[in-house]
């Protein structure tokens, strides 16, 4: 049974992911994962993902996780990777035809409402793939129905706009040039609507988790290999690309300048670094 008003309320991030942004991130593919790859492999290893396990892996994207789960649970075991980007998805099935003995699924879907066989996963995991819920509770109490007694969850999300460098810099750059829009409210779906501890882990304890746990990680990330290249990518691909749609060519120009000046000293031979800050999250049904 679909959870009431899941599907109507999720529309805006369906739309959204089904449009530029999703396009963005299959154009983006590699260096997201080189990005965020490390911070995968923190909540892979939090989810203690075993050959034979059947395991959900919640806004796949272009399925860099998924694979990689697929390759640890073997033939004997299950990974459906979910998400609403049907771009993404396409990308992903590509990724997927390339490693043909693995036994991966994907599906475009929305979690917080789809019908999920009740009791027959060991595993919920996502990347980044959460904070996008317009009723958290109502998404992971369906992902807890998911699960099996004693079933596990694991993800990472990002801590506050503030404890994060590859967003906080720019937007702070661009902050003394152009007038930014509010930030949203507490809460509001979105890469950040995670980073409050106590919200997270009563939006968990509401859907059905218990022992839930939370470890901070902090590190330096590969933005990308070069500092004109991570700058592009963080114009064009962040939170930051949001605010700049609507700057006229001659502003946005100024601003790639101004940008490139104060990002330089974190370029090093291997590329552009910034600091990330995340939670590493665990729970049980």
């Amino acid at each position: 049974m679909e959870p009431p008003g899941a599907s109507i309320a999720n529309a805006d991030q369906i739309e959204f992911w089904n449009g530029e942004a999703g396009d963005k991130w299959v154009r983006h593919q590699e260096t997201q994962d080189i990005m965020l790859g490390p911070l995968g492999e923190r909540s892979l290893s939090a989810a203690r993902i075993a050959a034979g396990e059947r395991v959900i892996d919640v806004g796949c994207g272009c399925g860099d996780t998924t694979l990689e789960i697929a390759r640890r649970v073997g033939n004997g075991g299950q990974v459906l990777g979910i998400d609403v980007s049907e771009q993404m998805l396409e990308h992903a099935r590509r990724r997927a035809a390339k490693e043909p003995g693995l036994t991966a699924e994907f599906l475009k879907a929305d979690a917080a409402s789809h019908s999920f066989k009740a009791g027959a996963s060991d595993v919920v995991h996502s990347r980044f793939g959460v904070m996008f819920f317009a009723n958290p509770e109502i998404a992971f109490g369906n992902l807890a129905r998911a699960l099996r007694p004693g079933g596990r969850l694991a993800f990472v999300c990002w801590r506050p706009v503030a404890e994060n460098d590859w967003v906080n810099l720019p937007m702070q750059s661009a902050a003394e040039m152009i007038q930014l829009p509010p930030p949203p409210a507490p809460g509001t779906p979105g890469p950040f609507a995670f980073g409050d501890k106590t919200r997270v882990e009563g939006i968990l304890a509401a859907g059905g988790f218990k022992n839930i746990d939370f470890a901070p990680d902090d590190r330096p990330m590969l933005i990308a290999d070069s500092l004109a290249a991570g700058v592009e990518k963080i114009v064009d691909n962040s939170p930051l690309a949001r605010v700049l749609v609507d700057i006229d060519a001659a502003t946005r120009l100024r601003l790639i300048e101004k940008l490139t000046g104060l990002l330089a000293p974190y370029c090093d031979d291997r590329g552009l670094w910034l600091n990330g800050a995340t939670w590493i999250v665990t729970a049980q049904t």
